[in-house]
């Protein structure tokens, strides 16, 4: 009990630091469909060229995690985070100079996409598993994905003050320097040692060998095939939502509270979903949130589209908006252990931003033919029930012990 109530204080620093970094990071990013329009009147190029650099963006992000996992899983996430917020600063910071294609594919989809992956969801779940006891971990994962969106509640009308007042460049580059907070998190993140009374983390295995055996477990790739559809939606709504709400007819307040909204109820969906997945079949919540995204984005097609019907579509996509990750990341966890897990959350990462790259391209494509996004809406409702259905199959109880396991 003494020990319990010692670690308490260092659990709650721990969830700090990373729910922190992560509100920074992705509430910096997820604002940047609120620059879109300004970045197309000042440049030139067109919703669907600059829509390529958002979605180069989303694939990036997730390129990156496997390679930032596997750096952390050996060294430790604080000089991975350390390097990533930079590159997420400065990405930022750079976007408004750019005035061609390639130099926002730069900007957006290299710099601020990288760093964004490298301070992710896969080294901060990872350095959070390996850091509070193996009961909290549900919990703590939802906590940190409750972080990310925070930063999105918190910082979507923050960047649209900003750019009422200072102008939409000053805007980009002031939400830029906001991630240069982070910095400290990454010396409370450092650590690598399992809390007392914790089964001690055995050492990673190497990558090759770590990625073909996790890649023979069906449940691991019917888990990927799941998160690939997550990324299509988020990145979609992310990248397009403001959009949305102009083709409705909409004002720019009612886009930046949608945004607001979006990341507000994600809060509850996180922290209910880190609560759940101790007490339900993580499979079974994953399917029961691709049905909701499904059933409220049918709804919303046939729906007038109001302020109000907006901003409840919003709410209702906010709670599913990314409670994905906890069970997604407890079952990475549960089936592999906490060694290689930054590395191979990544690789799920991965097929999540394959996902995102598409949602946020086909949505620049498809509004530049049609002038709506309609198509893109009834694409998002059939993945959402196909990914509901992809989960059940399933096996969500710990493979055999030789799974992960060094050879000899």
């Amino acid at each position: 009990m003494n020990a319990d109530r010692r670690w308490q204080p260092a659990l709650a620093l721990v969830l700090l630091a990373a729910a922190g970094t992560f509100a920074l990071t992705m509430g910096t990013r997820q604002t940047m469909g609120l620059f879109l329009g300004n970045l197309n009147t000042a440049t030139g190029l067109g919703i669907a060229s600059i829509s390529l650099a958002f979605a180069f963006g989303q694939l990036w992000w997730g390129l990156t995690q496997p390679f930032a996992g596997a750096l952390a899983d050996r060294h430790g996430a604080a000089p991975v985070l350390v390097v990533g917020c930079c590159l997420v600063a400065l990405g930022t910071f750079l976007t408004p100079l750019m005035s061609t294609t390639a130099g926002l594919i730069f900007a957006i989809g290299v710099l601020s996409a990288g760093g964004a992956g490298m301070a992710g969801p896969s080294v901060l779940m990872a350095a959070t598993t390996r850091l509070v006891p193996a009961d909290k971990r549900g919990l703590a994962t939802g906590v940190v994905n409750a972080g990310g969106s925070f930063g999105q509640f918190a910082l979507a009308p923050v960047a649209a003050l900003l750019i009422t007042s200072v102008g939409w460049m000053s805007a980009m580059q002031l939400m830029g320097l906001l991630v240069l907070l982070a910095l400290p998190a990454a010396w409370v993140l450092r650590g690598t040692a399992a809390p007392a009374g914790s089964a001690p983390v055995a050492p990673p295995l190497p990558v090759k060998q770590a990625l073909r055996q996790a890649l023979a477990l069906p449940g691991f790739r019917l888990l990927a095939a799941g998160f690939f559809v997550s990324g299509f939606h988020v990145a979609f709504l992310a990248t397009h939502l403001p959009g949305l709400v102009a083709q409705c007819g909409l004002s720019t307040q009612v886009a930046a509270w949608s945004l607001a909204l979006l990341g507000l109820f994600n809060i509850v969906g996180s922290l209910a979903m880190g609560w759940a997945v101790g007490r339900w079949r993580m499979k079974s919540l994953l399917a029961l949130v691709y049905t909701v995204r499904g059933v409220a984005v049918l709804l919303f097609l046939l729906a007038p589209k109001t302020a109000l019907v907006m901003l409840v579509f919003s709410a209702v996509m906010g709670v599913t908006f990314l409670s994905t990750v906890p069970p997604t990341a407890g079952l990475v966890a549960k089936f592999f252990g906490p060694a290689n897990m930054a590395m191979l959350f990544g690789v799920v990462m991965l097929t999540h931003q394959i996902g995102g790259f598409l949602g946020a391209w086909l949505g620049g494509q498809v509004f530049a033919a049609t002038q709506a996004y309609d198509l893109v809406l009834w694409a998002d409702a059939a993945l959402a029930f196909a990914a509901a259905l992809i989960h059940l199959p399933i096996r969500e109880a710990a493979p055999r012990p030789r799974v992960l396991q060094a050879t000899t």
